[in-house]
């Protein structure tokens, strides 16, 4: 028998996963947004500069927030790996615009 305290406890989770996928899905519309504009304007698809910059800002907000930052570091370094491999995909025109 489970009790309602853990029900209660994995019901939050489940609604912050989908709050989690639902601003992925954001984010992503806004990333090929700027990678269409990058395509445009013949800009590279990696910014290593603004990435270092982000990775720094974000590590600071992690620690801010009592989450571990190298954790927090491993997500946002993954997430805009797949930022600049969509980038490349619009470049290439794999993706098409209307994505």
């Amino acid at each position: 028998m489970i009790s309602p305290e853990l029900v209660e406890a994995r019901h939050s989770i489940d609604n912050l996963d989908a709050a989690l996928i639902h601003l992925l899905a954001e984010r992503f519309k806004i990333t090929q947004r700027v990678g269409r504009i990058k395509a445009r304007e013949n800009l590279p698809s990696a910014d290593p500069a603004r990435e270092a910059q982000q990775v720094a800002r974000l590590r600071q907000l992690a620690q801010e927030s009592d989450l571990d930052p190298e954790f927090a570091e491993k997500v946002v370094t993954f997430i805009m790996t797949e930022v600049v491999r969509h980038h490349e995909q619009i470049r290439a025109g794999e993706i098409p615009k209307s994505a």
